[in-house]
Parts: structure tokens; C-alpha cells; sequence
């Protein structure tokens, strides 16, 4: 099948990362509801079966920085082709599992490829638009990724609950071989202007130090922060990260340039978006229990009650397409002001309207910081080198999820009220560090990276 050319192009591109963020952003949050199930097929319980999700997370953030440069370098289309490709037959492999390390390994299969397809779908996406209207653009196909967040725990749910927890792995099928019908169709593209050549010590070692990370944030509230483990995971994470910058800095062609460290707007953004993840994952976790636990609703209760917040969460990305990447700090940092608020009303709510008419406001900030800093980021780089920026952004956001499922621990063990309060004045904290965050180290407004005058600025020089 060839590319399509001309103006059809950006629209194949669109369709297919649409579908791409649609499956694995599905995947990714319709498992949780599941996992009961799983372990009665499979006879698995307890630590085994947790995972399930936790090889998902860990190698989809540990490869997400180099799959993005790698895009880059050899084609994005190309890697988001191959990424769904992986993703969809690891899911097949998923729901024809006999085994619990069957299961496991698939899910690790899967995270691998969604690691791949994600940075360099959107990376394909930012070099296939018109200028004009990428972020417009991007907040569509984000949006429909939010759909996707804020369903994919009662979909997950209804399809182990009335077919089969393979279910949900089937649904990945079709709807990945149709993102791949669509990125056929794209066009290509890559970064011309550095060679065709793997950092390999620098995927290595980036991979190694990312891999212990996830594996802190995401095993650490099981073994204790202070063990044995935790200490050795923090060490090697340390070291490898060490090794890589160093590395880095020596090499001709690096897997990441460490000036992209340098872009102010780059790495607040970055970090503001982490925060704002790690939040999302604590309402997406919380409220459901909240809803059927201190609030006494039932399942299909709490389900239609959470239309509201679901919405306002899925809508956010169209809006954030619409504001422009100048004014994106000041409209990130405002976000997560309302955010940290909505999250504090919430906490401190006497009766359920209020609950929701704050966690609905929280839903559409929460969705409106966390797509704008996934188009700003691509705005304030140099297109050329979108694959990687995308690779880095994705990969600590990924990571901040893990921490979000830490912070939803308590609650999701204790199902009372105090302990949902908790979580949801910890993620209200997340996000006011993350405003700060952008309030103290950017100007309140900033130049796209893709143009001449903002040039510097993507470079990492100072503004």
C-alpha cells in the first residue's frame, strides 16, 4: 500500500494516531476491573497477579525515550507501523493465554509496542500537519485518548462481566490493525539531518536507568522505600543515569541531545505534565471507589455519575488544541491551579453533588494540562528531532502514572472516606508543585521551537 500524498496525508496520520492513542490508552486503564477474573481463570493471586499491569508499565516506560528518537532516525511511520504491529500481536497472544507468565510476558510484549507506537505517532502527526493546525490537530486525536482513559475501567468491567476478561484484549485487535491500515496510508518522515546510526551504549543505558525507576515508583509502596530493594533499584537508577549523560555528552550522534535539558519551557512543561498524569491517575482510580464506597452509590450508579467527569476529561483535548503554544505555560499552570482546588473541594465535600461538580471541574483541567503539555512540547522543539522530545515527554509522564497508582494505594485498600481524602488532597498537591513549578523557572509566555524566532529556544539556549 503506498502513502497517500498532498493534503490527505496529515488525515491518515490523524486517523491512525488517533486509533493508536485510543487502544493503548483503553488497554492501559480497562485491565484494573479485570484482574479478579484473571486470577480466577488463571489461578494466580496476590503479587503474581499484580503483574499484569506492572510489566505493562515498566516496559512501557523504560522504552519510550529511545523508541522516539529511533522514529526519528529510521522513519516514523515506519515505527508506528511496527509498534501496532508488536502491540496488536502481544494483545492476540493476551487473550489466548493458558498461563499467568504467559500472560505476563505478552503484557510486557505490549507495553513494549505501545512504547514504540505513542511518541512516534505523535511525532509523525507534528511533521505531517500544516503549521497552522497541528495543535488543533493533536488536541483531536488526544481527545479521543481521553475517551478512551475515562472509559477503559467500565469497559474493561461490562466485557469481564459479561463475556470474558480475553475480551478486552481482543478489542485491541481490530482496532490496532486499523491504526496500521491508516498509517500505511500517511506519509513518511524522519530527521534528515542527523545519520541513520543507533546510540546503542545511550539506548542502553537511558532503558536501564528508566526500567529501575519505574520499578521504584511502581514496586517501591510494596517492598517499603527503606528496604533492601528500594535502595538498590534508587542506586542503579542513579548510576545508569549517570553513565548515560556522560556518555552523551561524548557521543557524536546522542540518542537524546542533553540540550533538550537545557530548553526551560521543554522540561517545565515536561515536568508540569507529570504532575498532572500522576493526579489524573489518582481520580481515575479514587473516585469510583469513592462514588460506590463513602458515597454509597452502586456500580452502575457511580458508573453514570461519573459520566460527568468523563466528559469534561474527554472534551479537554480539543479545547487544549485550541490554545496556542505562547500562551501554554500560563494556561498548563492555570489548569493545575484549578485542578489542586477542584481536588481540594472534593476532598473536603459534604454531600455527593458537590463531589462531582468539583471532580467534573478537575476533569476538564486535569485534561486540558495534561494534552497542552503534549502539543506545547512538540511546538517548543525543532521538528526534526519531535520523535525524541515526544520519547522523553512520554516517558516520565508514563513514569508519574506509577507514582499516581502509589498515591491511590491506601484508598484502594481501605475504601473509606478518610483514606480517599487523602489521595485526593496528595494528587491536589501534585498539582500546585507543578503550577509552581511553571510560575517560578518559565516566562508566562513562550516562543514555538519550530520557528526561526524561536529557534534558541529549542536549542536550549537561554531565551
Amino acid at each position: 500500500m503506498t502513502a497517500a500524498s498532498g493534503g490527505s496525508a496529515w488525515r491518515w496520520a490523524l486517523a491512525a494516531v488517533a486509533a493508536t492513542v485510543f487502544c493503548i490508552q483503553l488497554d492501559a486503564f480497562a485491565l484494573n476491573l479485570a484482574l479478579p477474573g484473571i486470577g480466577r481463570d488463571l489461578g494466580a493471586a496476590g503479587g503474581g497477579l499484580r503483574w499484569v499491569v506492572s510489566g505493562y508499565l515498566l516496559a512501557a516506560g523504560s522504552l519510550m525515550a529511545g523508541a522516539g528518537r529511533l522514529g526519528d532516525l529510521y522513519g516514523r511511520r515506519r515505527l508506528l507501523m511496527a509498534g501496532l504491529a508488536v502491540f496488536g500481536g502481544a494483545s492476540l497472544v493476551c487473550a489466548l493465554a493458558p498461563s499467568l507468565p504467559v500472560l505476563v510476558a505478552a503484557r510486557v510484549a505490549q507495553g513494549a509496542g505501545g512504547a514504540v507506537a505513542m511518541p512516534v505517532g505523535l511525532a509523525l502527526l507534528t511533521n505531517a500537519c500544516p503549521p497552522g493546525s497541528r495543535a488543533r490537530v493533536m488536541g483531536r486525536a488526544l481527545g479521543i485518548g481521553g475517551v478512551a482513559t475515562v472509559c477503559g475501567p467500565y469497559v474493561g468491567g461490562v466485557l469481564a462481566e459479561a463475556v470474558s476478561w480475553r475480551a478486552v484484549f481482543w478489542l485491541n485487535v481490530p482496532v490496532a490493525l486499523a491504526a496500521g491500515v491508516c498509517a500505511a496510508r500517511a506519509g513518511e518522515s524522519r530527521d534528515t539531518t542527523a545519520p541513520p546510526s543507533v546510540d546503542v551504549a545511550g539506548l542502553v543505558t537511558a532503558t536501564g536507568a528508566l526500567a529501575a525507576l519505574a520499578a521504584l515508583v511502581d514496586r517501591g509502596p510494596l517492598w517499603d522505600w527503606a528496604s533492601g530493594r528500594s535502595v538498590a533499584a534508587s542506586a542503579l537508577a542513579v548510576a545508569l543515569g549517570v553513565v548515560f549523560v556522560r556518555h552523551e555528552r561524548a557521543a557524536t550522534n546522542p540518542l537524546v541531545d542533553l540540550a533538550l535539558f537545557g530548553n526551560r519551557p521543554f522540561v517545565a512543561l515536561t515536568a508540569a505534565g507529570a504532575a498532572a498524569n500522576a493526579a489524573t491517575v489518582v481520580v481515575l482510580f479514587v473516585v469510583p471507589l469513592a462514588l460506590q464506597g463513602p458515597w454509597g452509590l452502586s456500580a452502575m450508579g457511580a458508573g453514570a455519575a461519573f459520566l460527568a467527569p468523563a466528559a469534561a476529561l474527554a472534551l479537554a483535548g480539543p479545547v487544549a488544541g485550541r490554545i496556542s503554544a505562547a500562551n501554554a505555560v500560563r494556561a498548563v499552570a492555570a489548569a493545575l491551579g484549578l485542578g489542586a482546588v477542584s481536588l481540594g473541594t472534593a476532598a473536603m465535600a459534604t454531600n455527593p453533588p458537590v463531589f462531582l461538580l468539583a471532580i467534573t471541574g478537575c476533569g476538564a483541567a486535569l485534561g486540558v494540562a495534561g494534552a497542552l503539555t503534549l502539543i506545547a512540547t512538540q511546538a517548543v522543539v525543532r521538528p526534526e528531532r519531535a520523535g525524541e522530545a515526544s520519547g522523553v515527554t512520554k516517558a516520565v509522564i508514563t513514569t508519574a502514572a506509577g507514582l499516581g497508582v502509589a498515591l491511590s494505594g491506601d484508598a484502594a485498600e481501605a475504601e473509606s472516606g478518610a483514606a480517599v481524602d487523602a489521595a485526593l488532597m496528595a494528587a491536589g498537591g501534585c498539582c500546585l508543585a507543578g503550577a509552581a513549578l511553571l510560575v517560578i523557572t518559565v516566562p508566562t509566555r513562550i516562543r514555538p521551537g519550530g520557528s526561526d524566532e524561536g529557534r534558541s529556544a529549542a536549542d536550549g539556549r537561554p531565551d
